[in-house]
């Protein structure tokens, strides 16, 4: 992932949102830290889908509705 310096991203704002719109991301810095993460909603969607899928694969499906039969005390 590309990193631009946060003067570099002031200078040139609507370049890089443009790159963003686009599918590009990138991470903001200013003295070698990175402060953000700029990308598209659309990509944040496709990250966010696949990390879902990835918990999906080893999720295990249970009765939530019918009780464990357990006692337990909420105010713990």
């Amino acid at each position: 992932m590309e990193q631009i310096n946060i003067s570099e991203l002031r200078a040139n704002l609507l370049s890089y949102l443009k790159k963003a719109q686009a599918g590009q991301a990138f991470q903001v810095t200013s003295n070698g830290e990175v402060l953000a993460t700029i990308s598209s909603p659309d990509t944040l969607k496709q990250s966010a889908r696949q990390a879902l899928d990835e918990l999906a694969k080893d999720a295990k499906l249970d009765d939530i509705i019918t009780g464990s039969h357990e006692t337990w005390d909420a105010n713990q």
